[in-house]
């Protein structure tokens, strides 16, 4: 009996230590671009919307050496965030893995909320990341080893912080402040353009008629640069919602730039399986594993 007592407390405990987080706000204060609003946060089934206090959602592991980062950016065609498969089961994971994980819950290009909406959520992505590498030497961080990893929508975003931080949004920062070590895009929204671009996404970050140098500049196809981070990009070739020429435009602009992606698609899955065990495809975490073990893990 006492030994089925103990290894129910180590489960319990087990438990605690990967579900636990600490919230921490993006901005001090009154975020950038709030309106004068009042406005209720939205969470349903896991869903949130109306963020005006953005946050990041601290997954620690307790861990005293020297270890990488990861900021997940969950998806949601930009109207809403899938915060749990694509939030806080793949925070868990990474905790697995020895990263100092963190939740993204950003602002949204909602214009009844935000000014200069279309930027707001990239703008709140860069201060994540600013965030971490300042505090990197507390949480015991290897400044070198900060990524992102996105899904959907959240993987436009994670693309944007990995090719737009020349200029960051905000601009007391630097380039160097903003740039992620690596990305993970996850069945991405990367272009667009009609021809493959996810429309519900386009049109809540860009509006409805918007202007040929907007989609010029969020076609992260076409913002690839020799300094792009080195990109895990996974994608299943039956995804209804995002096309997977999307995940083939980006890897296509990174090979041509000279820099390192690795491009997985899978025979199928569909689209938003995230982090879900349950899903047929959660076998697509195997692929990840080998990948952070050749490319980030030390």
């Amino acid at each position: 009996m006492r030994k089925i007592l103990l290894f129910s407390f180590l489960l319990i405990n087990w438990g605690v230590m990967f579900s636990q987080f600490e919230k921490i706000n993006i901005w001090e204060g009154k975020a950038p671009f709030n309106k004068d609003v009042t406005v209720e946060e939205q969470d349903v089934n896991n869903r949130v919307s109306k963020v005006t206090v953005p946050q990041l959602y601290h997954y620690s592991i307790k861990s005293d050496s020297l270890k990488p980062a990861i900021i997940v950016i969950p998806g949601g065609g930009y109207v809403r965030e899938a915060i749990n498969h694509e939030g806080y089961m793949a925070a868990e994971w990474f905790n697995k893995q020895g990263f100092e994980a963190f939740v993204l819950k950003y602002r949204l290009p909602d214009e009844e909320i935000v000014d200069n909406s279309s930027f707001v959520p990239l703008m709140d992505a860069q201060e994540a990341i600013r965030i971490v590498r300042k505090r990197a030497a507390e949480w015991h961080i290897d400044t070198a080893r900060i990524g992102v990893i996105g899904f959907s929508a959240g993987g436009h975003l994670a693309a944007s912080v990995s090719t737009l931080f020349i200029k960051p949004v905000n601009s007391k920062n630097n380039s160097a402040d903003v740039r992620p070590g690596f990305s993970i895009l996850m069945y991405p929204v990367i272009s667009m353009d009609d021809a493959c671009t996810h429309k519900g996404s386009r049109e809540n970050l860009l509006g409805e008629h918007p202007d040929v140098s907007m989609l010029e500049q969020f076609s992260l196809e076409k913002q690839v640069s020799s300094k792009t981070p080195v990109t895990l990009m996974v994608h299943a070739i039956d995804d209804r919602a995002v096309p997977v020429e999307n995940t083939d435009r980006y890897a296509v602009s990174i090979i041509k730039s000279g820099g390192d992606v690795t491009k997985v698609i899978l025979p199928q899955g569909g689209h938003g399986f995230g982090f879900d065990s349950k899903r047929p495809v959660a076998y697509w975490t195997q692929y990840l594993e080998v990948w952070l073990k050749n490319h980030i893990i030390k």
